[in-house]
């Protein structure tokens, strides 16, 4: 086990350690897409503050809801929790953006 997994006991059935094991990779893994996201997104509030764009874009932010409802229904994840997922990452997204317009001026 990797020093990112969580630690089982020996009372832990094989099976369930295995699903565990292949759910605490897939955390490592969102972590780890989440932190290129942010630092990607980063680069775009810095991009806007110097040609004084807003920090929100609401037509971008609707495209993408709409775009990854498809995608999660096409998964078969509910639409409705893709949707709230990327709505907290938008929020999140947009106060750094708001931060850094301000510290720019």
């Amino acid at each position: 086990m990797g020093a990112h997994a969580s630690p089982e006991g020996p009372d832990v059935p094989a099976e369930l350690r295995e699903y565990r094991h292949t759910i605490d990779n897939i955390d490592a893994a969102l972590v780890h897409l989440l932190a290129e996201r942010f630092r990607c997104t980063q680069k775009v509030g810095i991009l806007k503050a110097r040609l004084e764009l807003p920090p929100a874009d609401p037509e971008r932010e609707q495209r993408q809801v709409a775009r990854l409802r498809l995608l999660a229904h096409e998964s078969g994840l509910d639409p409705v929790f893709a949707e709230k997922f990327l709505n907290f990452i938008v929020a999140e997204v947009i106060h750094h953006h708001e931060e850094i317009a301000r510290e720019s001026v």
